[in-house]
């Protein structure tokens, strides 16, 4: 599933190909064919990201939301745009010589402005936002006995932070992410949020997450060609960069968790 750098990396996109013009919006596969037209050939204003959700404003006061999901995935072309490819759930077309189809998202829905709120109330502190508001992560934190592996994926607590991001910044503080966090200093808690505010906006200028310093970045390359390399994420039983302890792997509340035993011990 994609991290909030993505769907804040899309929204900057959007926001500078469509905002400001009338947009063409229509569901050439049907599924979101009322929600296109009750915003087709409006204005759209502004198109913004929390955490994972991707937030489209028209002068209306309509807000298109997607979840991406698993499968979903914005395909951009020039225009004019060719037929449609796939199962396409929407697809935009601006002024500037752009357009766009999604393709399997996990949501593609229009909301009224009382609706955005209530989505955005309930989720957390996302690090990409200057709007949030870290002390409000922190107490939800540490007022429950949950793993902290498990709490920074949980987007009421952190919208946006997914399993790389997870695993990367509690490898980079020596956390164990299996540490409660009613346990959790507020200096640690500190310095994990900065480091998240300083590693995800690489991501969004990028569209890659950087998260080896580079003192450490050599040795055995990536999980994947075209992925930076990574301390714990997808390298269990590998050698760990720092210690050389075996990187090791769980399932953590449906998700895949990794770690290195002898940088982050219990």
């Amino acid at each position: 599933m994609p991290e909030g750098h993505t769907l804040h990396r899309l929204a900057r996109l959007h926001e500078r190909r469509f905002a400001g013009s009338v947009v063409r919006v229509s569901s050439p596969q049907g599924r979101f064919a009322d929600g296109a037209a009750s915003v087709d050939g409006q204005v759209l204003e502004r198109s913004e990201a929390h955490g994972k959700h991707l937030l489209h404003h028209y002068a209306s006061g309509a807000t298109v939301h997607v979840h991406l999901g698993l499968y979903g995935k914005f395909y951009d072309a020039e225009l004019p745009m060719g037929e449609p490819i796939g199962q396409v759930r929407m697809r935009m077309v601006g002024g500037s010589g752009f357009g766009t189809d999604l393709r399997g998202p996990a949501a593609c829905e229009v909301l009224t402005p009382p609706e955005v709120e209530a989505l955005t109330d309930r989720l957390g502190a996302d690090p990409l936002r200057g709007d949030a508001d870290p002390a409000r992560a922190f107490q939800r934190i540490t007022r429950s006995r949950r793993a902290i592996g498990a709490l920074l994926m949980d987007q009421s607590v952190i919208a946006g932070v997914g399993n790389v991001y997870r695993a990367e910044v509690l490898f980079r503080h020596e956390i164990s992410p299996y540490r409660p966090g009613t346990s959790l200093e507020a200096a640690l808690w500190q310095a994990l949020w900065d480091d998240l505010v300083d590693l995800m906006p690489v991501g969004v200028a990028t569209g890659r997450m950087h998260v080896v310093r580079p003192e450490h970045d050599h040795g055995e390359p990536s999980y994947a060609p075209d992925r930076p390399r990574t301390y714990v994420y997808r390298r269990a039983g590998a050698a760990c960069r720092i210690c050389g302890s075996t990187v090791l792997h769980a399932v953590m509340e449906g998700r895949n968790l990794f770690w290195c035993p002898g940088c982050q011990p219990d």
